[in-house]
């Protein structure tokens, strides 16, 4: 069986539901502060994992209560938090506003996931054939380094460029596929770069990579869209681990991104 490394950012959402989001300089009365589990990486390792994929997290948490609190969280649901380090930094936060609509804005504030760099780099160890799945909310050199390395294994890299930064060239052409949304896709069309793989969600209209078109799974209501394009990059990669085709594997990766959002919170 391969495994699928995911090396990214662990946080700790803290969730105000409004009835709709704020214009520059208002204020708004929200509902009381919900605090759950996020982060980009660890959310598409719990998805991943889920999917049936066998998942190892890379990555850095705080010498706190919400850090210990994470590695428990990280294992009982069978991942492998061997990779994980405890930085002196706190534990990263993430402030979510979710309106009635379920449509979401977040702000990050990094904490120990700033701290990721070279320990986390010497720990990414796949094989041949494992698919590492990659995310934006660590170091840009961090990520470019962890692709090359992948490859260099001969490990598939899974690239979800969010939230989006430009990244050299080379790297992006090691990714198979990049997955962006619909806004991710036109920033990296504006800055000129390409990927000649490039996976994109449109959310209700379904998802297109190259020439493969799949509709998005049925939602019966939307609760919340936090946390479903990461659902979809988690069990995007566990199919493709499994050895899916693009088409097998982004049904499996829309279906369970229709359940997410039909849930609260980022993860399960």
């Amino acid at each position: 069986m391969v495994d699928v490394w995911v090396l990214g950012s662990l946080n700790v959402d803290v969730v105000v539901r409004v009835p709709r989001h704020p214009r520059p300089g208002e204020t708004l009365l929200g509902g009381d502060p919900e605090t759950g589990f996020g982060g980009k990486g660890a959310n598409q390792a719990v998805a991943a994992a889920v999917a049936g994929a066998r998942v190892r997290m890379i990555g850095a948490v705080g010498d706190d209560p919400e850090g210990r609190a994470y590695r428990e969280r990280l294992t009982a649901f069978g991942v492998d938090v061997a990779g994980l380090r405890t930085a002196p930094s706190p534990t990263g936060r993430a402030f979510i506003a979710v309106s009635d609509d379920g449509e979401n804005t977040i702000i990050v504030s990094p904490g120990a996931n700033a701290a990721v760099g070279r320990q986390e780099i010497e720990a990414l160890a796949p094989a041949e054939g494992d698919v590492v799945l990659l995310q934006l909310e660590v170091g840009l050199d961090v990520v470019a380094e962890a692709a090359r390395r992948a490859r260099e294994a001969g490990a598939r890299v899974v690239l979800n460029v969010a939230p989006y930064a430009d990244l050299p060239a080379d790297v992006l052409a090691l990714a198979d596929p990049v997955v962006a949304n619909a806004s991710e896709a036109a920033q990296l069309a504006a800055s000129g770069l390409r990927s000649p793989r490039l996976l994109v969600t449109r959310g209700e209209q379904g998802s297109s990579w190259g020439d493969v078109l799949v509709p998005a799974g049925r939602v019966e209501a939307v609760v919340d869209t936090t946390g479903a394009g990461d659902t979809y990059c988690g069990a995007l990669a566990a199919a493709l681990a499994e050895g899916a085709d693009q088409e097998a594997a982004m049904r499996s990766a829309s279906e369970a991104a229709a359940v997410a959002v039909g849930r609260r919170g980022a993860q399960p």
